[in-house]
């Protein structure tokens, strides 16, 4: 930076005049010229039109206004270390991975084995987006816009679609359980309807700011919130031990809430670099990569293990159950805190709200993927589209809070077949295509549809792996006949399709279009 300062000194054009050096160091005349200017420019805001002075006060106040285009390398500032951990970690401490966790035993897994489920399929999938975190400070570019050099100027436009659909989807979730939360704590009397509203009034608050004040809030929120896990846990742990008695967990069984793990933890991996966009290059990869991991996997195995312990005991603890019956998560939670009175109650609270670190963070990343979408769309503000984010969350979540656990199933068994197909297909082309160096995508080819690939190849290979995840998909309304036997094999055979296919479709691409 001093040496560009400096070349940038050397080369400033000289003074005409004895005249242009006395004026150049008369400070009076450079304070009344700067008092000038600042007059000028308040009486030219003063003219503007009020959403256009509302968007200059944001942008001022260190708001990210805009999120078109690879960040430049004299922004990528940020060298703290733990930024992966920190993030991680708070994105994943509150109450979804323990309702996902819950799932276990609806599949019919045993407490044990729902553990060993959560375990061994977190430490494999989150390897992907603890990886892709790494790309984000080398590239300066967002993770759909470094799809871009793998799915083409055009075609990426599919697994955008993909991503902000699972992101809005995982957004309603998140609103509907803190609802619920808040309904139990009011004793009914806060219709649940209206916590989803709040809800996503604040989450929009925290995605409205961007990425300063999302990385300030995550650093701190986890606190709070892994507090009232603690104190939820303390008050309800001695019912944890009263698990329903299940039988030898069927291997489709198991299988199939992996599927589960799986789909919460892949899609990570289609927004992680957008988190690191602003992180320093000169900050290891390997430190990114191994505080990202850790976040990911130390936060999320063991609420999803609680979770799977909570809903083994459900039917044996009747409190909890009438919590469920009646405000499903958040109702089960608050029964487990009642012993703790006044305090339970705020704790309650506490766990709605931590929430909003997850929300408002995938609120983010739903708002940079606009301008991928369709390069017009790059010209509005980000602030608009995160308010319009809030409005598409708040429908579709009074909407989806009506049969709740029914919704979530249809989701989630869903968003991991796109998401391991999406890895796959860019994981080879990073590291073969592009032999795993980040300095092999040239940042002015972003928006080049002429300088990209096609991406012909990378969504051949995603659709012929359509042909064995039909089969082995396991859902409420359709089983496959491969799944009937093994469970939902559809992420595993999505990501291993498309892996073998890409390379070989990708070299045809090359061949025939040249790039």
């Amino acid at each position: 930076m001093d040496a560009d300062v400096e070349a940038r000194g050397a080369s400033a054009p000289p003074l005409k005049s004895e005249k242009d050096a006395a004026d150049a160091h008369d400070p009076s005349l450079s304070s009344s010229t700067d008092n000038m200017a600042a007059a000028d420019d308040s009486s030219a805001a003063a003219h503007k039109p009020w959403h256009k002075r509302a968007i200059a006060y944001f942008t001022a106040n260190t708001m990210e206004a805009s999120a078109q285009g690879p960040t430049p390398l004299e922004k990528r500032t940020d060298r703290r270390a733990y930024t992966g951990f920190t993030l991680w970690f708070t994105l994943n401490c509150n109450i979804l991975p323990i309702t996902f966790g819950m799932l276990g035993p609806e599949f019919g897994c045993s407490l044990r084995d729902s553990a060993l489920v959560a375990l061994f399929f977190t430490l494999l999938t989150a390897l992907a987006p603890a990886y892709f975190s790494t790309l984000g400070p080398q590239t300066g570019m967002r993770q759909m816009m470094q799809a871009r050099y793998s799915f083409g100027r055009y075609i990426v436009s599919i697994p955008v679609l993909l991503n902000m659909a699972t992101l809005t989807g995982f957004c309603v979730i998140m609103v509907v359980i803190g609802g619920q939360c808040l309904t139990a704590v009011s004793g009914g009397s806060l219709s649940p309807y209206v916590g989803i509203v709040v809800m996503s009034l604040v989450a929009l608050f925290v995605s409205f700011c961007g990425y300063k004040v999302l990385h300030v809030y995550e650093k701190y929120s986890w606190a709070p919130a892994l507090l009232a896990i603690v104190v939820a846990t303390g008050c309800g742990g001695k019912h944890l031990k009263e698990q329903t008695a299940v039988d030898a967990s069927p291997a489709a069984a198991v299988v199939s809430f992996g599927m589960v793990v799986a789909s919460y933890m892949l899609p990570w991996a289609a927004i992680a670099s957008d988190f690191f966009t602003y992180v320093d290059p000169r900050v290891r990869p390997r430190t990114i990569f191994l505080s990202s991991y850790a976040g990911l996997v130390l936060s999320t195995v063991p609420l999803m293990t609680l979770g799977a312990a909570i809903a083994g005991a459900l039917a044996n603890v009747p409190a909890w159950n009438d919590g469920y019956e009646a405000n499903m998560v958040g109702g089960v939670l608050d029964a487990m805190l009642q012993p703790a009175g006044g305090f339970g109650r705020f704790m309650t609270v506490l766990l709605a709200l931590s929430l909003i670190g997850n929300t408002s963070a995938t609120s983010y990343a739903i708002t940079v993927n606009f301008p991928m979408l369709v390069p017009a769309l790059g010209r509005v503000p980000r602030h608009l589209y995160a308010v319009f984010l809030a409005a598409v969350v708040i429908g579709v979540g009074i909407g989806a809070s009506k049969d709740f656990y029914n919704n979530l199933n249809n989701f989630i068994t869903l968003i991991g077949y796109w998401a391991a197909a999406f890895i796959a297909a860019f994981l080879v082309e990073h590291l073969w295509f592009r032999r795993g160096d980040c300095r092999n995508y040239d940042p002015r080819d972003w928006d080049s549809a002429g300088r990209l690939p096609l991406g012909i190849a990378a969504i051949c290979a995603g659709l012929c792996s359509v042909a064995l995840i039909v089969p082995s998909m396991s859902q409420v309304w359709y089983v496959g006949p491969i799944a009937e036997t093994t469970g939902d094999l559809g992420f595993e055979f999505a990501f291993v399709v498309t892996a073998l296919l890409y390379g070989p479709f990708r070299l045809l691409e090359k061949k025939l279009s040249g790039r």
